[in-house]
């Protein structure tokens, strides 16, 4: 199986099944001598964790990080780093191997290596999204005034509207009005076995100009991958994304947040704009009824989304600096 990497001169690769010991990344290229704060990584883990209110699965982890190498005396030494979380709160029995799961990559794992581990989506469960946290953590070192938020932009027909505050609900909104009417809507949803798709807001301030390549490796090209590459992802728009089709091109060179932060695929010092959109999750009925699926991908991808990002952009950040030694 390859496909497990991501980045080139900030790169990481993930490993772990959902339901195996443990879950964990692997990082290279982070520079040497940065201050390392478990506490702030493990706080950034427990905003994905599981289990911290009804509107999420049941499963609780306690998600507590172990570095194994590339950290001494609380600095980086240059050298990879190896994270791992340990897996606790498995239900391996709730999984049976004839059980294929629409939405889910059940069948076509087993159609592609004639093998799979049914237990909880094994390699291309959810799970697995908290070693982006990690690394996300790490490129943030990196680029210490890079600064990334993302919130809840909609959940079903429930949109969050202007973004005026850095403070979030728990289901990752800005307008406690409407967060207060999604509660209402996904417990709902989770007692009938239901669930709901949402977009993600993400803006990231503090990115310096001139990342990014001209051709293949757009940051915008990079960005898109990063994203699409998370599970339940169905799509990314940059900037006024496709709104921008039914714009005169007079009406969109208005304004500089209509092209998301980058031209010509490259950093224009502007702040980054993204909406990323998550698909409803596929486990329905009686299953998701015993509480130990998620009725929404939000917001427990928000920080998966702001790792993601700045881990593209620490990658990029590297490479420019690459050009000038």
């Amino acid at each position: 199986m390859r496909g497990n990497s991501f980045g080139k001169m900030f790169s990481f690769t993930t490993f772990g099944e959902s339901h195996g010991n443990a879950m964990g990344v692997v990082l290279d290229g982070v520079p040497a001598g940065l201050m390392v704060d478990e506490t702030v990584l493990h706080c950034e883990l427990l905003r994905r964790a599981p289990g911290q209110s009804a509107f999420t699965t049941a499963r609780k982890e306690p998600e507590v990080p172990e570095i194994l190498s590339g950290v001494f005396e609380g600095k980086t030494l240059g050298t990879p780093i190896c994270v791992i979380v340990k897996n606790t709160d498995q239900r391996s029995q709730d999984y049976k191997p004839e059980d294929y799961r629409p939405g889910h990559a059940d069948k076509t794992t087993e159609i592609k290596y004639g093998i799979r581990d049914h237990r909880g989506g094994g390699r291309a469960s959810g799970r697995e999204t908290l070693a982006r946290v990690i690394a996300g953590y790490f490129a943030g070192l990196i680029l210490p005034q890079m600064k990334a938020f993302a919130w809840s932009d909609s959940v079903g027909n429930f949109e969050n509207g202007l973004v005026s505050s850095r403070e979030r609900s728990i289901l990752g909104f800005t307008n406690d009005t409407i967060s207060k009417q999604v509660e209402a809507f996904l417990l709902e949803c989770k007692a009938n076995g239901e669930s709901s798709g949402g977009v993600v807001g993400l803006i990231v301030e503090g990115v310096p100009a001139g990342l990014g390549e001209p051709a293949f490796d757009k940051l915008k090209a990079d960005l898109a991958k990063a994203m699409v590459s998370l599970p339940g992802c169905l799509g990314v728009e940059i900037g006024a994304g496709f709104a921008a089709t039914k714009m005169s091109g007079s009406e969109l060179s208005k304004n500089p947040q209509h092209f998301g932060g980058m031209e010509g695929g490259i950093t224009n010092g502007e702040p980054l704009r993204l909406r990323v959109a998550f698909k409803a999750p596929s486990t329905l009925g009686e299953k998701a009824k015993t509480g130990r699926h998620d009725p929404c991908l939000l917001p427990r991808v928000l920080p998966v989304v702001e790792a993601m990002a700045c881990a593209v952009i620490a990658d990029h950040f590297l490479r420019q600096r690459a050009y000038h030694t």
